[in-house]
């Protein structure tokens, strides 16, 4: 029994890693990278922390709790995806097979869960039941973050869906402890 769980995580990790040289393959292009390494960078935090600063300067006592969501949310996502990492201890697609790689560098060495995404998804989420019309600049953006993980190299594409599951989970959590 053993033999055969090993056998589907071999199966699984080979068409995982198929998958991620079709996507890099076709989104090698030069403007194509360069948007989804700029999409990458501002999925570093730089849009969250942004939109958290100002939610606290001008949203009142809504942007106030809004804030406070993600702030939870975000070292809760942190904990999560760092242990789950630990753990796993899966490599990344570029360090796996190098051909894959980009100028955009890693901001660690595991592959699994997609740290990113992981944000994306949840912050969007709390965003969005806050202020439903913020969806429409921010779902774009969150499906170009996940997208960008694969596109760079930097993660599988099962990476990024357990990313998008736990994303999810976290945000319901958090908006039930907010409640």
């Amino acid at each position: 029994m053993l033999l055969s769980i090993r056998r589907l995580s071999k199966q699984f990790c080979a068409s995982d890693l198929r998958l991620t040289r079709r996507v890099r393959r076709l989104s090698d292009q030069r403007l194509t990278l360069a948007f989804f390494a700029a999409v990458s960078r501002l999925g570093d935090g730089i849009v969250w922390y942004a939109l958290m600063l100002a939610l606290l300067l001008f949203g009142g006592e809504s942007g106030s709790r809004a804030t406070l969501q993600m702030a939870l949310l975000g070292i809760t996502s942190l904990l999560v995806y760092k242990g789950l990492k630990r753990l796993s201890r899966r490599p990344r697609p570029l360090a796996v097979e190098h051909a894959l790689g980009t100028r955009v560098a890693p901001l660690d060495e595991f592959s699994f869960p997609s740290g990113h995404t992981l944000h994306a998804v949840g912050f969007t989420l709390v965003l969005t039941a806050h202020y439903p019309e913020s969806g429409l600049l921010l779902w774009p953006f969150c499906a170009c973050v996940a997208m960008s993980r694969v596109v760079l190299g930097l993660h599988y594409p099962s990476d990024v869906l357990a990313a998008i599951g736990l994303g999810w989970v976290l945000s319901e959590i958090s908006s039930q402890l907010m409640l």
